[in-house]
């Protein structure tokens, strides 16, 4: 069986445009794969965070995964931060890894330009990514389209890797685009983001689905109800496509071009899609937190599992690299 791994940082709330970029696709996968899904909270410290808020969004977001889907007995859940296997590997890719291959990377550009000092853990990042992959030396990595340099990336560290201290040991993973694509927010501009403002949680009830879809943003040339309107132009149409069944997406599209639904009318039938779709995730979700410390014993049973995997490599790791081997005590006769 074919194994996968894929992360996500703990933003918090999990929200639409995760669950269609990534997280509904890892819930397919972990019946047909041996799957690996990860908070990834170290990730989530190259930027300014909160820290008094990361232990919080990360069993938030662990707590979304599973409403969403992931099944503990088809998938290892855990927190990156718990097997330290992970960094341990990345310093070992730092020594095969060009500093001009990082410095290329566009999203460390586009973020690079937006800090007055740019840190070396942003620098890096695809180094730490490339070693959580690599540690379970997983096939694929089910990522979104703007994450494919860094998978690029990641097979050109294995490559190094490999040539330099022992061919073929690790797979060069290939990239698994959803079908969703990039995913735009209810702002009908930017990708959906927590940051942004531009998103509904999955665990969110009805009423405040409708509150935050009431005002999204649809066709601009349609002014008046009365106007015929462009569902190609439109981003409600476009969730539509991801959300609502086939025969509601023809019934919006004619709808739409006849101007026989205002905005406000297609808007309704999103929000209530939506809201059938979140129900079991909700329902899933207050299971959960009705039986108190489940979360956690999923994570801590999860991180076990993922070091049971990652020590293996590691060690196999450090004996390739010629490290001197660690010397085991021994009891007290």
């Amino acid at each position: 069986m074919a194994r996968i791994f894929s992360g996500i940082q703990p933003s918090g709330d999990l929200h639409l445009g995760n669950y269609l970029g990534a997280v509904r696709n890892w819930v397919e996968l972990q019946h047909t794969h041996e799957t690996f899904i990860c908070v990834v909270d170290l990730h989530a410290i190259t930027l300014s965070y909160d820290p008094a808020r990361l232990a919080e969004r990360t069993r938030e977001m662990a707590l979304g995964l599973l409403a969403a889907g992931i099944d503990p007995a088809e998938s290892v859940l855990f927190i990156q931060s718990h097997v330290p296997e992970h960094t341990e590997l990345a310093w070992y890719f730092t020594v095969v890894t060009p500093l001009g291959d990082l410095e290329r990377m566009t999203q460390f550009k586009e973020k690079a330009q937006r800090q007055e000092s740019v840190l070396a853990g942003l620098l890096n990042y695809p180094v730490l990514q490339a070693a959580d992959v690599l540690l379970y030396r997983a096939d694929l990595v089910p990522v979104g389209e703007d994450q494919q340099q860094h998978v690029e990336l990641m097979r050109e560290i294995a490559r190094k890797w490999n040539s330099r201290f022992c061919p073929g040991f690790f797979p060069e993973p290939d990239a698994h685009i959803g079908r969703a694509g990039r995913i735009r927010g209810l702002d009908g501009q930017a990708k959906m983001s927590k940051s942004i403002g531009n998103t509904v949680g999955i665990l969110e009830t009805p009423e405040v689905i409708w509150e935050k879809v009431r005002p999204a943003v649809t066709d601009p040339a349609r002014v008046r109800r009365s106007d015929p309107g462009h569902p190609e132009v439109c981003n409600v149409y476009a969730l539509h496509q991801h959300v609502s069944p086939p025969e509601t997406v023809e019934e919006v599209a004619t709808n739409c071009r006849s101007a026989g639904w205002g905005c406000i009318d297609c808007k309704r039938v999103l929000a209530d899609n939506l809201a059938a779709m979140f129900a079991p995730m909700r329902e899933r979700a207050a299971a959960l937190e009705s039986d108190p410390g489940q979360v956690e014993s999923i994570l801590t049973d999860g991180a076990e599992r993922a070091r049971s995997v990652a020590t293996e490599t590691i060690h196999e790791v450090r004996t390739h690299m010629g490290f001197q081997p660690m010397a085991v005590p021994t009891p007290d006769a």
